[in-house]
């Protein structure tokens, strides 16, 4: 009986060996693509856009001087908004406008003309907006000074349209 037989040979060593170089490669791979990427924290038009935040800036601390003078109401059981500005905003007439930012859909926003009755408030009917949350933001301007104030409303399920609400006293 011959008893030396060929001892088999163990393949784990391969496989380890391999299982780095594939590894080693791919992180290669991977450094060389990432180090190929832009990535610059700098737009090319950097200069316009820290203007428009500064400006942006500005609007809202002058709006802050006026606390609690501009308030914004949400009726849900009228299915109104009521808007009020300053006493000191009323003359000359403020020239501006109210967005209604819908931030789940771009495509409900709306837009209306600033339109200040002789108390200084605005009231618009919120029937035609979807239930949900909306940025309400609010900006004029009143003696060359621009003003911002944003505020968040959640409206209720509604039917029927957006519309301006004749002022009180309004013929």
């Amino acid at each position: 009986m011959n008893t030396s037989a060929v001892p088999a040979r163990n393949l784990w060593p391969y496989a380890i060996i391999c299982w780095f170089v594939i590894f080693a490669s791919a992180l290669a791979a991977w450094t060389c693509f990432a180090m190929r990427q832009k990535t610059d924290l700098v737009g090319i038009d950097y200069y316009e856009q820290e203007v428009r935040f500064q400006r942006q800036l500005d609007r809202l601390n002058r709006t802050a001087a006026f606390r609690g003078e501009v308030l914004l109401q949400h009726d849900a059981s009228l299915h109104e908004i009521t808007l009020q500005l300053p006493a000191g905003h009323l003359s000359p007439p403020p020239v501006g406008q109210i967005h209604f930012y819908r931030p789940s859909n771009a495509g409900l926003d709306v837009n209306v003309p600033l339109v200040l009755d002789a108390a200084g408030h605005q009231r618009l009917g919120t029937s035609a907006l979807r239930g949900g949350l909306w940025k309400v933001r609010v900006q004029w301007k009143q003696a060359g000074a621009e003003y911002f104030f944003e505020q968040l409303i959640v409206v209720d399920e509604s039917s029927a349209g957006l519309t301006a609400l004749p002022a009180a006293g309004a013929n």
